[in-house]
């Protein structure tokens, strides 16, 4: 579009010169898209605050170009269904309104980083679990997951969510993945904000896919253990409420498209006669969890969907083309799992229809 309107008003060395900066913009959005990908941004040797704004920058201005690009498609197509030749009004006022909506996108994208992005929200949510100990039914777990403390979610934002949860007076409280975006983020940071977390049990957590990409998992691990956190890397820790025992078992990420290999040896950490809860970054592990015998399953990863639009009735967001546990309570056989929206966000500093939650989880004897 930008091409044509400027071959259309100039020429020469004019003309020229936008071509060639319209080349040097699109070389810039490609490759701020491609570090987006962990597998490029390792090979370019490339991370941190400015690498994870780039990336945005390039995925916002890709999801804005789009959504005015159908706009405007939309629009041309209803100009010439409705509008006779001769009918200049009309005409006009449909490429006027057209105009007006290629806006939209950008309205939208900027409500969804300046508004929703840190509309934190508490969720509280009962989950039914068949032959629950009665004296683990009522217990409150609070769930945090997928902070992403970086440049697009600032420490005083993440203590907010702190004091909010702390407020919940929960029993046990866990963190399942995903603490930073990219090497060099603070995670230091993020731990001393975790650790003025109050549960009656303590902080537990397991580690996310941006723990691995940033090759900080032992460190993650051991730094949070001296704050008194901790992170159950291939283990469990029981975790007892009265005259019963709550199993509390934790894996590092579960990579999606390996489902052949997931919860390899998890099944041992199995305790008979318990409530067996596992943390799992990646939701795809549910039904080996069931087959293993876990009662649940806590999960993040998937923000939600991040962004995630309605119509009619049906969630539509692209988390669906990954895995079909994006958001809420699931179910295998006898065994459940609550997947949170998460805290931050990842690409995009935006959240749109999918607003970053607090979870509080209640289990029930069903």
């Amino acid at each position: 579009m930008l091409l044509a309107a400027g071959a259309r008003r100039w020429q020469g060395a004019r003309l020229r010169a936008s071509r060639g900066a319209v080349a040097v913009f699109s070389v810039f959005v490609a490759l701020g898209y491609a570090i987006t990908w962990p597998g490029v941004a390792n090979i370019l040797r490339v991370s941190g605050p400015h690498a994870t704004l780039a990336g945005a920058l390039a995925l916002g201005y890709l999801m804005i170009a789009t959504g005015a690009l159908a706009v405007h498609a939309i629009s041309r197509g209803i100009g010439r269904r409705w509008s006779a030749p001769a009918d200049l009004g009309r005409r006009r006022a449909i490429q006027t309104a057209g105009n007006a909506l290629m806006a939209a996108p950008l309205a939208v994208m900027g409500y969804g980083t300046f508004v929703e992005r840190s509309d934190f929200r508490v969720r509280q949510v009962d989950i039914p679990l068949a032959d629950l100990p009665a004296d683990l039914d009522g217990l409150r777990i609070l769930q945090l997951s997928d902070i992403h403390l970086s440049i697009f979610l600032r420490e005083d934002e993440l203590a907010w969510v702190i004091g909010q949860s702390n407020e919940l007076k929960p029993h046990l409280a866990v963190v399942t993945g995903d603490l930073i975006s990219a090497r060099g983020d603070p995670l230091d940071a993020c731990l001393r904000q975790l650790k003025r977390l109050k549960a009656d049990a303590g902080v537990f957590g397991c580690m996310g896919n941006h723990e691995r990409y940033a090759a900080v998992e032992n460190y993650t691990s051991h730094a949070a253990a001296r704050l008194g956190i901790d992170f159950l890397r291939g283990r469990a820790r029981e975790v007892r409420f009265g005259g019963a025992v709550l199993n509390l078992a934790g894996v590092d990420y579960q990579r999606m498209g390996e489902r052949h290999l997931y919860l390899r040896n998890a099944g041992a950490l199995v305790k008979p006669g318990t409530c067996n809860v596992l943390l799992s970054h990646n939701p795809d592990v549910l039904p080996a969890a069931a087959r293993q015998g876990y009662d649940l399953v806590l999960s993040g990863h998937t923000h939600g969907g991040q962004v995630t639009v309605e119509i009619l009735d049906r969630s539509l967001s692209p988390a669906h083309f990954f895995t079909p546990y994006v958001y809420g309570l699931y179910r295998a056989g006898r065994t459940a799992e609550y997947v949170t929206r998460g805290i931050g966000t990842i690409g995009v500093p935006a959240r749109i229809g999918a607003p970053p939650e607090i979870s509080l989880l209640r289990l029930r004897k069903a």
